[in-house]
């Protein structure tokens, strides 16, 4: 398979073959192809060459709704539901259930109902709208329209991103489940950890080539899957813990901090280059703890400092003319303007700096943009590129140079590597330990435990909307960190 953009080769010669009722994991870098090979499976893309056999005979697949009529069907890392509408209605969207023009929607709710309990999550009822769900359960809602339809292969593109331990361990249930009908999976995750809980065979993708394909789960270490991504052998470690002195300025200071319904009464602190992980479950308030923060949401009570002056609540701005940045969970639509170039996405919140007589300076910016771009190694280094065109770990470097030109004293991080590979993530790790050290303050959320232990100096533990405890990084583990969470989540 090939498929090239604007002289740009997205695939240069893939191959890849799916047996039924097997998991085949397809890994790879970002910018290794993996999406454009989906979406030519999907139908949303035209290879250039390359033939599709599907059950013995070459096809052809112009549209989604092609895929979806030979049996594909495709779960996209980015959520794809629509807001507004109800969780039955989602899973419907474009094949509603209907008899004499009229919608059967007892009939819709009842399907629903028996998806959601496929998945695990009886709990959710068809009739709530969609736009008031977590992003884990919005992830659910999208396999249950994958699954409405009569599929022999389903494609997950990173299905396990936003979900906690538990959601995992259902998910892959359900995949279990759909293996042993016959249907074939592939599972594309960055998580090497997950192919051998789930996967049997693995494909590896690297530079739009396929560097091998067919391999064993069981009989391939993990340092082979990595030199085959990468091309060189990367230990995906830590950078050293460089120790905070003791007369550190606090930069942040979070007192009492509430947000009715959501979370109650959190307090902590963070001094001049310092790491702060929030660690919990999806779900128990980690996001909305620092979007509140930020003034992104208006906490109910409780009040947030930088370098000792209190900040309005649920003011962004005043959030940010304070020294502070805000790296959003979902970047391309929370944090980037996706249509938009890299220089134009970096100076975002500095435009006045750029303004003159009512005018921008555009070379400025994109000067600015660029030293940036240099100093983090962001690839390409073309300021006039797209942020749509990057790969996932050098969007992350975007929202990275954005606060890096406004100039942050306090950066929040929410799942900064969600979606990166295993080279970018050992890069961008690199990259918070530096910020920290030039005297950055950093909060760092995400929900790979093991990622909060290895990058924050102090770790808050969050359960239920609770702060359950505080701790040292190197006074606690893995399995330490749930059990605080269970407790919390009990309490």
């Amino acid at each position: 398979m090939t498929k090239s953009f604007a002289g740009v080769q997205a695939l240069r010669g893939v191959d890849l073959n799916i047996v039924p009722g097997e998991v085949h994991c397809v890994l790879g870098q970002n910018g290794a192809g993996k999406s454009t090979l989906i979406k030519v499976l999907a139908g949303v893309h035209r290879p250039d060459s390359g033939t599709v056999t599907w059950l013995g005979e070459d096809v052809d697949i112009p549209t989604p709704e092609a895929a979806i009529d030979l049996g594909i069907a495709t779960m996209y890392q980015e959520l794809d539901v629509v807001d507004g509408l109800t969780i039955a209605e989602n899973i419907f969207l474009g094949h509603e259930l209907s008899r004499g023009g009229f919608t059967k929607r007892s009939e819709a709710a009842k399907q629903t109902r028996e998806l959601l309990r496929r998945l695990g999550h009886s709990d959710l009822s068809p009739h709530t709208e969609v736009g008031t769900l977590s992003a884990a359960n919005k992830q659910i809602v999208s396999m249950a329209r994958a699954l409405s339809h009569d599929i022999k292969l389903i494609i997950m593109d990173e299905p396990s991103a936003v979900l906690d331990t538990e959601e995992v361990k259902n998910l892959f249930a359900v995949v279990h489940e759909l293996t042993s009908a016959g249907i074939a999976v592939v599972y594309i995750t960055h998580r090497l950890e997950e192919i051998r809980q789930i996967g049997d065979r693995i494909t590896v993708l690297k530079d739009g080539r396929t560097t091998a394909t067919g391999l064993d789960v069981a009989d391939t270490p993990t340092a082979e899957l990595i030199k085959l991504m990468t091309g060189r052998e990367v230990a995906n470690v830590f950078p050293p813990a460089v120790p905070v002195p003791a007369d550190a300025e606090t930069v942040l200071e979070v007192q009492n901090l509430s947000l009715a319904g959501v979370f109650d009464d959190v307090s902590f602190s963070v001094r001049a280059g310092e790491i702060v992980g929030l660690a919990g479950l999806v779900g128990s308030g980690r996001s909305e703890i620092v979007e509140t923060v930020y003034g992104a949401r208006k906490a109910t009570s409780g009040n947030v400092f930088v370098g000792g002056k209190k900040l309005r609540r649920g003011s962004v701005t005043a959030a940010v003319n304070a020294g502070m940045g805000l790296s959003p969970e979902e970047r391309k639509s929370q944090g980037l303007i996706m249509d938009e170039p890299i220089y134009v996405n970096v100076t975002l919140p500095t435009v006045p700096r750029f303004a003159k007589a009512g005018f921008l300076d555009e070379r400025a910016e994109r000067k600015a943009a660029r030293e940036q771009i240099e100093a983090l190694e962001l690839r390409p280094a073309d300021p006039d590129r797209a942020a749509m065109t990057l790969s996932g770990g050098n969007q992350q470097k975007i929202l990275l140079a954005r606060w890096l030109v406004h100039g942050t004293r306090v950066l929040l991080l929410d799942e900064p590597t969600r979606g990166v590979d295993v080279g970018a993530r050992a890069e961008i790790y690199a990259l918070i330990r530096r910020l920290a050290e030039a005297g950055n303050a950093v909060v760092v959320v995400s929900s790979e435990i093991e990622e909060v232990l290895g990058l924050a100096d102090t770790v808050l533990v969050i359960g239920d909307g609770r702060l359950v405890q505080t701790v040292s990084a190197s006074q606690i583990d893995e399995h330490g960190v749930l059990d605080l969470v269970m407790k919390g989540t009990a309490a």
